[in-house]
């Protein structure tokens, strides 16, 4: 039997949807919340791969979106690290084309630092109110990140750097 936490909130995705792009101040905050749900997961010893990280399993916590919470955990393994050379790399293709790091799509081997990836474009879509290449069909758009593309943002607003 599986237990999960009701929140009224929704998902990011639908939140997206509706707002468009989040102001930079909102964004950071929703950033930060992910960030912390990442970070317990991928504490050692007991690392949690999510596998699956993108805005539809994003939950906002309760109308007011003040607090998100990372969610469905369906396609997640845990990894127990004995110690720090320890090395937990899997491979196989799982999660969402349009949020999967390029070593979950081709195949290669991989660890945690794909949740981080799949972090980062939640980040853009956060910013930038539409997925990284969403000019693109899911499938074709994980193709062209996995041949080494990245995208870049497109408000002259930001700071240079992140425009890289």
């Amino acid at each position: 039997m599986l237990i999960t936490e009701y929140l009224k909130g929704g998902d990011l995705h639908q939140y997206l949807k509706e707002k468009g792009s989040l102001s930079a101040s909102t964004a950071v905050s929703f950033a930060l919340d992910i960030a912390r749900g990442m970070a317990y997961l991928h504490n050692e010893p007991n690392v949690i791969i999510h596998r699956d990280l993108k805005p539809r399993n994003v939950l906002l916590v309760n109308s007011s979106a003040d607090h998100l919470k990372v969610g469905d955990f369906g396609l997640s393994k845990l990894i127990k690290v004995q110690n720090c050379h320890d090395v937990y790399k899997m491979t196989g293709e799982t999660g969402s084309y349009r949020y999967m790091a390029p070593e979950v799509f081709k195949h290669r081997k991989y660890d945690k630092k794909v949740d981080v990836f799949s972090f980062a474009m939640i980040l853009y879509e956060m910013l930038e109110g539409e997925p990284p290449f969403s000019n693109y069909e899911p499938y074709e758009a994980a193709k062209y990140v996995a041949a080494g593309h990245r995208p870049s943002f497109r408000s002259k607003s930001y700071l240079p750097e992140l425009r890289k």
